[in-house]
């Protein structure tokens, strides 16, 4: 039993971050939801673009600002394309964009919600106790490492803990209390799973 079953798993942010601004219509500090539009202004030969939010209570609209005074032809005619026809996927790597979000308005409001696309690297091993998974995310989440396992692999918690304890679960890079730490890009995770009852269950669990 000395082979290591191999899964990837790569994880996308299902709910946009949403900016906390002070709404001047209702009157306080609102959550901003994402349009999925941009408005592209040219003044002769500048262009400005901006992504559009919302209050999430009245519709009141926010423009976060994407390019700003800038010369036309300095714009590839592609990327000038994918703003001014609102490319779903160009309007999703501004919107999910956390780290750009923060440093423009301060304060934002995040989600744990993910979606997981799991992908088997090589063959499926045929007797096998270890598993090792590889994390790759598609843009910032603040879910905790343990509640995405234990939501994908239905271990619980409590359980998670103590096999790190135990060091049959080892993360790389190795940190102190990772499973308590949000999921972050290119972490590893080795699962020591000999002699447990569930052992098959989970590891079909974490390719399927």
């Amino acid at each position: 039993m000395s082979s290591t079953l191999s899964v990837r798993w790569t994880i996308a942010p299902a709910i946009a971050p949403r900016p906390l601004i002070n709404c001047n219509r209702c009157g306080g500090v609102k959550p901003y939801r994402c349009g999925e539009k941009f408005r592209v202004n040219a003044n002769g030969k500048r262009i400005d673009v901006w992504l559009i939010y919302r209050c999430v209570d009245c519709d009141n609209s926010w423009n976060r600002t994407i390019l700003e005074r800038c010369n036309r032809h300095d714009i590839e005619p592609a990327l000038l394309a994918a703003l001014e026809s609102n490319d779903p996927a160009f309007v999703r790597r501004h919107a999910f964009d956390t780290v750009a979000l923060r440093s423009r308005i301060g304060r934002i409001e995040e989600f744990p919600d993910v979606t997981v696309r799991k992908e088997l690297m090589g063959s499926e091993p045929g007797r096998t106790a270890a598993l090792a998974l590889e994390f790759q995310l598609e843009g910032t989440t603040p879910l905790r490492l343990d509640r995405l396992l234990a939501g994908e692999l239905g271990l619980s918690r409590s359980r998670l803990q103590a096999l790190e304890d135990r060091r049959r679960l080892t993360t790389q890079p190795d940190g102190a209390k990772a499973l308590r730490k949000p999921v972050r890009d290119g972490l590893a995770i080795r699962l020591d799973l000999a002699g447990e009852a569930d052992c098959n269950a989970v590891l079909l669990a974490a390719y399927r």
